[in-house]
């Protein structure tokens, strides 16, 4: 078992109710990692659906929850021969954090009918470039946990020189050697910078609606994440993301609603 693993762990202890305890190992300056958290919601809602894949995800984040012991609560909808519904709720001092709905079914890799390639093509591993390691009193903890490395581009913002434009692109992996797999995808569609700091805007960016579905099961190696967004005004902004396994699958792509960073 790996630390993200362990981090992930969800202990059963009634038919509808899991132990959690969320790690001080993801957060992002004090709030904990989105797409962490998933993936922590996701390890009760599989264990308790009779399918063994998460392929749609939608989380309302509506606290934010701190390190430290937590449960999830699953309500079972809907179940048939090849998907199942519930509704898990992340609670934390008897008080819901997050609400997600999530759809599992069991994928078996099956050749595709139709594949589109990536609109964009990454530099080589070699050429792109990670991100300087930040300060011990910034409370940026997540940074440990994984490797991204960044299109150079996309991360003209922390010179001062944003491309005007919300937009990130980096390779990911974990830290600890671990092959990918659907909760790893989980905090790889939320692992990227907010997009808007491409368009120079900078500060925690809170997310408040996430949808993410899985798309394939990746294969071993880097993961290319691509992230874009279409619109920011009055305060919002949305940003897409795809995940591209080592050998150019689509595996996972996700959407989001979040605020525009203050401060």
């Amino acid at each position: 078992m790996t630390k993200f693993d362990e981090a992930t762990q969800a202990i059963r202890v009634d038919e509808s109710t899991y132990d959690v305890c969320l790690d001080t190992g993801y957060a992002i300056g004090g709030p904990l990692n989105g797409g962490y958290l998933m993936a922590v919601i996701l390890r009760a809602a599989v264990d308790a659906s009779p399918f063994e894949h998460p392929v749609s995800t939608t989380a309302q984040f509506l606290k934010a929850p701190v390190a430290g012991p937590a449960q999830v609560r699953v309500e079972p909808l809907k179940a048939g021969r090849t998907v199942a519904f519930a509704r898990a709720t992340l609670v934390q001092d008897g008080v819901a954090q997050i609400e997600g709905l999530i759809t599992t079914a069991t994928l078996h890799n099956g050749e595709p009918i139709y594949a589109e390639k990536s609109a964009y093509e990454m530099p080589p591993v070699e050429d792109c470039v990670k991100l300087p390691d930040p300060k011990p009193e910034s409370g940026m903890t997540l940074n440990a946990q994984m490797e991204l490395l960044f299109d150079p581009p996309t991360i003209g913002w922390l010179k001062g020189e944003p491309v005007g434009r919300p937009e990130s692109r980096a390779y990911f992996r974990m830290a600890e050697p671990q092959d990918p797999d659907p909760y790893v995808l989980a905090l790889a569609v939320d692992a990227l910078p907010p997009v808007v700091f491409s368009a120079g805007l900078r500060g925690w960016a809170p997310t408040v609606d996430l949808t993410w579905h899985l798309r394939a099961l990746p294969a071993p190696g880097w993961l290319t994440v691509l992230g874009s967004g279409r619109l920011i005004s009055d305060g919002w902004f949305d940003e897409e993301v795809e995940v591209r396994d080592s050998a150019g699958r689509l595996v996972a792509q996700s959407r989001q609603l979040a605020r525009v960073g203050r401060g």
